[in-house]
């Protein structure tokens, strides 16, 4: 008799042993529902290995390549859903309906005393999300067809909404339709980087209770960010916020100017996370960006940040210093910074501190609020007792970021 090891059945279980072992799928309420949901018939362009493997599954794509649409990666969609904290009847809003599989997750948790609205700007995608819901026994899942920012106000209000799309911005819907003292968790982007970050409403503000690293699908339609590359050959580029004052022609061809480098004295292991630095950094330096150099700019050591394709760097004005690594031992790489420019030297030492003060308490979390515009300034306040603390603006909100 041969025994059958490829089963959706047997490699769901492994799937969630996987999420569960990378630290997700934490509350028993959340395992459950992943090993109950059969995702394989929400992918069914999918081999069901890939279906099960921890992997994004692309379901639609843009002319160029760019992913449009996809199934997330199991052990993120297992580290939202902790954020989340679904209760037995809740009233849910997600925005991105993708497969549909992460609204049959959530309806399974809400359970049915709760409801769950799925809404995605694409008629195709919502379409695909409809017939697997209906495909596996989900029907109670409304699929609207609307631009997610504008939210779902017919079934408002929500105790819980979130975001399976990348966002710049939170748009005034989100005050409007989440209930008082609900959750809100979705992939926010700043500075260059993405977290998901979980939110609780208190009256104006939402206030952030966990940041997690990852990377999304961005949402249509927010254009707050900006790129420009800064050498002749078009090899490396910025990324930056349009509330900076970045200008990238006076740093064009910055890194053709000397080397300058500053080394922390702080090292990592070949497991050891420091995007955490970044996250200090766009809490305490108004130019805090992100640099991305292409393979070819890595090999003629143009410019070698520490992760080459996402590396937090500081400009100003002609000047720019960016994170990089050198190997001290087996296995073993100091954290410092590059710098160039008439200011390299200095934002060199400028990032090497933020290294320092990111290696006193490596799990230190800022303290993120996110208000809307409208809010007075007067009702905008940091944690006490903290000099530390930048302003993000956005188009229809604002950020409050500081260290605590």
């Amino acid at each position: 008799m041969t025994t059958i090891t490829n089963s959706p059945e047997t490699l769901r279980a492994a799937m969630v042993d996987n999420v569960k072992a990378a630290g997700h799928a934490t509350s028993p309420a959340v395992e459950q529902a992943m090993r109950s949901v059969p995702r394989h018939a929400f992918v069914p362009e999918a081999s069901v290995e890939d279906a099960y493997a921890d992997i994004a599954v692309i379901t639609k794509s843009a002319s160029d390549g760019s992913a449009l649409s996809c199934a997330s990666v199991p052990t993120i969609v297992g580290m939202m859903l902790d954020q989340l904290q679904v209760q037995p009847g809740n009233r849910i809003l997600e925005i991105g309906a993708g497969t549909g599989y992460n609204a049959a997750l959530l309806a399974r948790l809400t359970g049915p005393g709760g409801s769950v609205t799925t809404v995605d700007i694409d008629p195709e995608v919502t379409a695909g999300a409809r017939r697997a819901l209906g495909a596996t026994g989900n029907e109670r899942v409304e699929v609207i067809t609307r631009d997610g920012s504008l939210g779902a106000q017919e079934n408002a209000p929500y105790d819980r909404i979130i975001f399976t799309v990348g966002a710049w911005d939170l748009t005034p819907a989100f005050w409007e339709q989440l209930a008082p003292g609900g959750r809100l968790v979705v992939p926010l982007r700043w500075r260059g980087q993405t977290r998901s970050v979980a939110f609780v409403r208190e009256g104006d503000a939402l206030v952030s209770d966990s940041m997690e690293l990852c990377g999304f699908v961005p949402m249509l339609g927010q254009e707050g960010e900006r790129s420009a590359t800064i050498d002749r050959g078009d090899l490396v580029t910025l990324y930056w916020d349009v509330d900076q004052a970045i200008d990238t022609e006076k740093l064009q061809d910055v890194l053709d100017q000397p080397k300058q480098t500053s080394w922390s004295g702080v090292t990592v292991g070949p497991y050891d996370s420091f995007d955490g630095i970044w996250l200090r950094m766009s809490a305490t330096a108004s130019g805090t960006c992100r640099i991305a150099a292409g393979k070819a700019a890595v090999e003629s050591e143009l410019c070698t940040p520490a992760i080459a394709v996402r590396s937090p760097a500081l400009a100003d004005h002609d000047s720019l210093a960016y994170l990089a690594t050198r190997r001290v031992g087996d296995s073993v790489h100091e954290l410092g910074a590059i710098g160039h420019g008439t200011y390299g030297l200095n934002l060199a030492a400028q990032l090497s501190d933020q290294i320092a003060g990111w290696n006193e308490n490596r799990d230190a979390l800022p303290a993120l609020r996110a208000y809307r515009t409208d809010v007075p300034n007067a009702a905008l306040t940091f944690e006490p007792n903290v000099d530390l603390g930048q302003i993000i603006e956005k188009t229809e909100s604002r950020l409050m970021i500081n260290l605590t």
